[in-house]
């Protein structure tokens, strides 16, 4: 039986455009031998089907690094940027169309959740927030690399997994272009990245963001 706590499948059987606001919210589960460290989803990125140029599977490019993006919602795509950097996605949709949502800031839940997520993290200065405001800075908190590609998100007893919290129509959601994708030609400026406004732990905050407006 589905434990309830668990996010719906009907969300992550969405195109990434679509979940990628609607996992805003919603609580990020890493187990570690130290204890689970829950975390709040505070800023996505939608990278969805081959026609996205700022997509690793565009044009339904099926490698062995994106070959786990053409599988079936529920499962995480964890890549290196920089060769150093681990950044965690949310593959999401039906198999065989690659659709990602890239996890770019998480607030911990509690002060336990801090505390780990600091003795994860190392040294870091600036803001508090700092702990975990970026996609690879988040990856490093939480201990997130390579060996957690293509795990289940959608079950309990795994290392990591994803939890129903709010509903996205009580966030204030704005939406903006995504970041660092300059290569990606008309998609670079389409509004694909979404956050929750407000938050500190937003990694880029936009100049002019737009409000969601939410798909009926």
């Amino acid at each position: 039986m589905r434990d309830t706590n668990l996010l719906s499948p009907a969300l992550l059987s969405q195109t990434a455009l679509e979940a990628a606001p609607r996992l805003l919210g919603q609580t990020l589960v890493r187990v570690t031998d130290d204890g689970e460290i829950r975390c709040r989803i505070i800023e996505t990125e939608s990278y969805g089907g081959a026609e996205d140029q700022g997509s690793h599977a565009f044009g339904n490019r099926r490698t062995a690094r994106t070959e786990v993006m053409f599988a079936a919602g529920g499962v995480a795509y964890v890549y290196l940027i920089y060769g150093m950097y681990s950044c965690l996605n949310v593959v999401v949709g039906e198999a065989d169309d690659p659709q990602a949502v890239l996890i770019r800031g998480v607030e911990p839940l509690t002060a336990r959740d801090e505390e780990l997520m600091r003795k994860y993290r190392g040294h870091f200065s600036g803001k508090a927030a700092n702990l975990s405001n970026g996609p690879g800075k988040l990856c490093r908190a939480l201990r997130i690399d390579r060996s957690l590609n293509g795990c289940p998100l959608d079950r309990m007893g795994g290392p990591l997994r994803l939890e129903a919290e709010d509903d996205v129509q009580d966030l204030a959601i704005v939406q903006c272009p995504r970041i660092n994708i300059d290569y990606a030609g008309e998609y670079a400026q389409k509004p694909w990245r979404f956050y929750i406004e407000g938050n500190p732990f937003v990694s880029v905050k936009d100049k002019d963001p737009a409000p969601y407006q939410q798909r009926l």
